[in-house]
């Protein structure tokens, strides 16, 4: 008795199709501001695949935390989002009620090079933990500088009745305590702006892959980072210069009342010193 043997069929033609399609799926990249700062020192994950800034992997997504306190979550589900918000709260200096948050969209098509559609998703032709990082820094950049742009608008908004004051009455009303405040307020803009972000500045991965360096550009570019640092630079030094001549405004008005003091008690002086040689 003959025994024909069925044909053969590939097991792993369906795993590799739904692998395939598991890689292909989008992934979300979330970056969360939460404070001033995150304190990265002993966070002992076994995955880390680049230690500045730190990027480790969870389940089948990865985290990038940067020092100036933001976290990027990419390819995470919610649960594990939020076992890592959780783990990082903790760490974080100085931080914000409700914290600023953007988001993308990150496919992976072999068949198209690195790009970004307008207004669309980051199309990657492979995803490597280097492409990751690269759109991490992005997003985190961009995401600093939505803050920065909302307080820098505040700081004018404050400053505006100063500038009003002296235009329409030759003076102003306000303290001089409560402009040091505004121009510290613009400082602490300007040190992130130029000191702890360095919106300008490339990833350092860049440096050792040539070949993300367009798909750093296209993410500057998509994101405006340059020129939004740019705008925020002039409005600081917009802010800068009015609170300059505001402090001397004030700085004239009280050494005119202090000189007048110093007549005054001058004059009070010879009065007492020649009430006597007078009526004798």
């Amino acid at each position: 008795m003959t025994i024909i043997a069925p044909p053969t069929v590939p097991a792993a033609a369906p795993h590799s199709a739904e692998a395939a399609q598991v890689r292909r799926a989008p992934r979300r990249a979330r970056a969360l501001l939460f404070g001033d700062r995150i304190n990265t020192a002993g966070i002992d994950r076994g995955q880390v695949v680049c230690p500045a800034p730190l990027t480790y992997r969870v389940g089948d997504g990865y985290v990038t935390l940067f020092r100036y306190g933001v976290a990027v979550l990419i390819g995470l589900t919610p649960a594990q989002e939020d076992e890592v918000l959780r783990d990082l709260r903790p760490r974080v200096t100085r931080p914000l009620d409700v914290p600023e948050e953007e988001t993308a969209t990150i496919e992976i098509d072999p068949a198209k090079d690195d790009q970004i559609l307008p207004g669309g998703p980051v199309i990657l032709k492979t995803m490597t933990p280097e492409h990751l990082i690269v759109i991490a820094d992005a997003l985190s950049k961009s995401v600093v500088l939505a803050r920065d742009e909302r307080e820098v608008a505040a700081v004018f908004e404050l400053v505006e009745p100063f500038a009003r004051q002296l235009a329409e009455k030759g003076g102003t009303t306000g303290g001089r305590r409560a402009i040091l405040k505004h121009i510290g307020n613009a400082l602490l803009v300007a040190h992130r702006l130029s000191g702890r972000v360095a919106v300008t500045e490339k990833p350092d991965v860049v440096w050792d892959r040539y070949d993300l360096e367009r798909l750093t550009a296209r993410l500057q570019d998509e994101y405006e980072l340059k020129e939004r640092a740019e705008a925020l630079s002039r409005k600081l030094t917009v802010i800068a210069e009015t609170a300059e001549v505001l402090t001397d405004i004030i700085d004239t008005r009280r050494s005119l009342r202090l000189e007048i003091i110093i007549v005054a008690l001058i004059a009070v002086e010879l009065i007492v010193a020649g009430y006597p040689i007078f009526f004798r």
